[in-house]
């Protein structure tokens, strides 16, 4: 009869082993529009085929820059926060196996030589006993707790949930920083664009200065006309140290992404177009799978549901099995003989009779526990769908102002050619000069904040779109 009973007890024991007590598990739902509002009408500059996704490694290449790809590649190497980031995903990972071996048995071992002596005033001390004596002990023990309702089980998905999520956080943090970096590499380019620009402006307003002041010289022109153009001169030197003053933050910026002191970093200008590339966009579902941020959120989503599990396991007793034995004696001779053997072994049952409600509580936060990671899967994912939508409509409605602000830059430089050619001929004060110069200034900057505000747009727009990532290449997060 016994012989029957133990297989029936041991397929009973195993199939509780293989229940959860975790409830079933589903994402959370978050409305997703067909297709993006902002992409309605767009040119082909912000648009290309859902199937050409963004690369996953070196996406920052879309802007044909190679000292953008140095810089993207010093960052990968050096930057501390990425560092930290990776030691953070490595204790993820270490606490997975940690709370994997839960699920094996352990087995210890303990030797125990020592010299006693008793108390001459021990209570019940029999007479027979000696004073002094040995005591040695060399022996083993194996523990091993049948999961019979899950519990360790759950326990170890909820780590790999948090090790996934702390994987993901690990390449939101790459992509911000790689993002962070092209933004402001696209700034300094700007910046130096617009030195350019005010370097040639300064210098037509020293040929301008130059011409009043002779001029002047011969009786043609006030005194105020002088002052005017000196004015102009000077503002425009005033401006440049300016634009000097904030390439320098940026470049200051940059230096830290890219792990090197600011104080023996410096990037040389560059004016070259900086040609605003395509961005691969698909359809707004194809988001929860391109976010690292919407990945760690919903990762964190299941640990939270995984610990529910935990938390009821413990309304139910937990069953260990456990075998010592080893060799005991008072002496050190023939210590490993059959005299001195000592074993027992056998299950021992647990479970908490009374505990003052804590188990309830337990289960009630991790129940709440859920429902707020749930709610911040759904709140991650709204405001990826919003940045998407922002930098759609940042491209868009820049792209059609800048067309604007080109034409007001050309009819503002005509004006400027104008002004001087009949200033030249006294037709007109140099008042109109000073305002044509300044229209023309102002609209040029204006230009070229434009493009510089477009390609932080377009820049955006990857981050937003994850920058190339995706789950299905969650496994090749740098390491």
């Amino acid at each position: 009869m016994a012989s029957r009973s133990f297989p029936l007890l041991l397929a009973t024991t195993l199939a509780l082993g293989a229940c959860s007590l975790a409830p079933d598990y589903h994402v959370p739902q978050v409305p997703v529009a067909p297709a993006y509002q902002g992409n309605e009408g767009n040119g082909p500059w912000n648009m290309a085929q859902p199937a050409q996704p963004l690369p996953r490694d070196g996406w920052w290449k879309i802007y044909q820059d190679a000292q953008l790809d140095d810089l993207q590649q010093r960052l990968l190497l050096n930057n501390a926060d990425l560092s930290a980031a990776l030691s953070h995903y490595q204790q993820a990972q270490a606490l997975v196996s940690s709370a994997e071996a839960a699920l094996y048995p352990t087995l210890s071992a303990q030797g125990n030589p020592q010299r006693d002596r008793q108390s001459d005033n021990r209570p019940l001390r029999g007479n027979p006993s000696p004073d002094e004596y040995n005591s040695v002990t060399l022996g083993g023990e194996f523990d091993y707790e049948i999961d019979l309702w899950g519990r360790v089980r759950d326990s170890v998905a909820a780590s790999r949930d948090e090790a996934a999520a702390s994987r993901a956080d690990l390449a939101g943090v790459q992509v911000s920083l790689q993002t962070q970096l092209a933004d402001n590499y696209v700034q300094l380019r700007g910046f130096d664009q617009e030195d350019a620009l005010l370097d040639q402006t300064i210098t037509a307003f020293a040929r301008a200065l130059e011409l009043t002041q002779s001029l002047h010289n011969g009786g043609i022109v006030s005194q105020l006309d002088v002052a005017r153009a000196r004015t102009q001169l000077s503002s425009a030197r005033s401006l440049l140290s300016q634009t000097h003053a904030q390439r320098s933050l940026v470049e200051h910026a940059i230096a830290v992404l890219v792990g090197a002191s600011a104080s023996q970093f410096r990037l040389a200008p560059q004016t070259d177009p900086f040609a605003l590339p395509p961005i691969p966009l698909g359809v707004p579902s194809t988001l929860l799978q391109r976010r690292p941020d919407i990945a760690a959120a919903e990762r964190r989503t299941a640990e939270a549901n995984a610990k529910i599990g935990v938390a009821r396991a413990a309304y139910f007793p937990s069953l260990t099995l456990s075998v010592q034995g080893g060799y005991q004696s008072d002496a050190y001779n023939n210590l490993l003989s059959a005299p001195n053997l000592f074993w027992a072994g056998g299950p021992m049952l647990a479970s908490y009779i009374f505990d003052g409600g804590r188990r309830a509580a337990n289960v009630a936060s991790a129940k709440a526990a859920e429902n707020e990671n749930g709610a911040r899967y759904r709140s991650v994912v709204l405001v990826a769908f919003r940045e998407v939508e922002d930098s759609l409509t940042l491209l868009t409605d820049l792209g059609h102002a800048l067309v604007d602000q080109q034409d007001a830059a050309a009819a503002a430089q005509q004006a400027v050619d104008l002004a001087l050619n009949q200033y030249r001929n006294g037709a007109v004060s140099y008042l109109d000069v000073v305002q044509a110069q300044t229209a023309s200034l102002d609209a040029q900057r204006s230009v070229l904040d434009l493009q510089t505000r477009q390609l932080r747009a377009n820049v955006a727009l990857v981050r937003a779109l994850g920058g190339g990532w995706s789950t299905d290449s969650a496994a090749h997060t740098v390491s």
